[in-house]
């Protein structure tokens, strides 16, 4: 199985293997590694997952994408070791909210977020590879608030990884920030900067975009840039799936989407063979994907600051994949379209595209009264508290036309309601509790350093760093 980037025109950048594209991240032309081919699996094959554990059914799917470049009895320990950090048995649990609505609770591991569905097994495939190598990386992490802490979280105190999170400073919450600026590990640094998440993003791409920078800290990304966390998170989407009644019938997914990456995670399980009617993408003020699949303008916005502020975000870095798929693997239309996106900050999406997207996927954006109602009735109806996040999701998905009969939608609930107390409380009138202690979160001293959105000046913070 090789690896291409999705502005590769054929010639002009060599395909490589899974390995590589996990260290690499970022391909060199500015685009993301695909796999060259689709791999895929049987309905047979999809049915034989029901019962299995999670770990299983990861090693399966990820050995796909590795394709033997990681033997299978080390995937399954590496899978085994990842999830088990988690607090519920089977990792990804499935409850049911409502007659043919159920919710896919993906925030039981160390962090209490999906991120470390991913970013655990990703560690573990760091520490493989870079070990028989004999290297050391820097990783440089982007996040709008989980994905930093899940990747701290992850990464700290190994001995051949250096890494760096950069956060926007007020717009994440504290839950959110203390998980990465508590961590007193050496191998670990943290930047507030001054901007948005887009802007920690545009800073990571520019970082990639100096091949010089590159070889002098050996950078390396585990943003869902990295092909392998959109692998890893295609896992849930099989099991949920599978556990009510999939390959026999087929399902539908609320996703939540900031960066999109989870929502393509989809996609990735939809080409290998699952039976998902739909994927709803479900954004809050930030609606840049809704926008793009309502209305096929992929138009960058102003970031507005909300509730739910994981996907405060109007620079979906995952959509440049779909784009590539649905403009029929071209890349060099891909190149041409993103390129121009960083000048204009608009995409007219071709009709062919367009419709192609459409046969998968929609959107539907919730506002902040719909967020807070939306916590309020699940409270109500179920007992249940959901965080901000999860309640865009939901609140889509209570407005779908599906036939739930027929189709199960399940709501992939992105995190835990104590990361997000103040929205919470504010909602519902009830403060959730951390389910296993918040580790002492609100007493440990926070270790961070102030940067403004520049990207030369975060670039000389990060030479610094790596070179301690």
């Amino acid at each position: 199985m090789k690896y291409v980037s999705t502005r590769a025109d054929g010639a002009s950048l060599q395909p490589i293997g899974f390995l590589d594209a996990v260290l690499a991240g970022l391909a060199p032309d500015g685009g993301l590694y695909v796999p060259e081919t689709w791999p895929s699996f049987t309905p047979e094959e999809i049915a034989a997952f029901a019962g299995r554990p999670y770990a299983e059914v990861a090693a399966a799917v990820l050995g796909r994408f590795a394709d033997g470049e990681i033997a299978d009895d080390l995937l399954l320990e590496m899978c085994t070791e990842a999830y088990a950090s988690f607090a519920h048995s089977a990792t990804c649990p499935v409850t049911q909210l409502a007659p043919g609505l159920f919710m896919a609770e993906l925030f039981h591991g160390p962090t209490l977020a999906f991120k470390d569905v991913a970013m655990q097994l990703l560690a573990r495939l760091y520490d493989h590879i870079l070990g028989a190598r004999g290297r050391t990386l820097t990783i440089v992490c982007a996040t709008s608030g989980d994905t930093g802490g899940a990747a701290v979280e992850a990464f700290r105190g190994r001995s051949n990884v250096r890494i760096c999170a950069m956060f926007p400073e007020g717009r994440i919450s504290d839950v959110q920030r203390r998980f990465m600026t508590t961590v007193e590990d050496a191998n670990v640094a943290c930047l507030s900067l001054q901007g948005s998440f887009d802007d920690c993003q545009a800073i990571l791409k520019a970082m990639f975009a100096d091949g010089q920078f590159v070889r002098a800290v050996d950078l390396s990304a585990v943003n869902s840039i990295n092909f392998a966390r959109i692998a890893a998170q295609a896992v849930y989407y099989f099991t949920t799936a599978v556990a009510l009644g999939a390959p026999h019938r087929p399902v539908a997914f609320a996703v939540p989407t900031g960066n999109f990456g989870d929502a393509f995670a989809g996609y990735v399980a939809h080409r290998m063979g699952l039976p998902i009617e739909k994927i709803l993408v479900a954004t809050n003020a930030n609606d840049i994907m809704a926008r793009a699949f309502e209305d096929g303008r992929y138009s960058r916005g102003n970031v507005a600051a909300t509730q739910s502020p994981a996907m405060d975000i109007q620079v979906a870095s995952n959509f440049e994949r779909l784009y590539f798929e649905c403009v029929r693997r071209d890349g060099v239309e891909t190149g041409r379209a993103f390129r121009a996106f960083g000048e204009t900050g608009v995409i007219d999406i071709p009709p062919v595209a367009r419709a192609a997207m459409a046969e998968l996927f929609g959107g539907a954006s919730t506002g902040e009264d719909d967020t807070a109602r939306a916590m309020l009735a699940t409270l109500n109806e179920t007992g249940r508290l959901i965080d901000p996040h999860t309640a865009v999701a939901v609140s889509a998905a209570r407005r779908a036309t599906l036939d739930h009969e027929t189709t199960p939608l399940i709501v992939l609930s992105t995190a835990h309601p104590a990361k997000f107390p103040e929205a919470v409380s504010a909602a519902t009138g009830v403060t959730p509790t951390f389910p296993r202690g918040d580790r002492g979160l609100g007493d440990k001293a926070e270790r961070f350093d102030r940067l403004p959105a520049d990207a030369a000046t975060v670039m000389e913070y990060v030479r610094g760093f790596a070179a301690r």
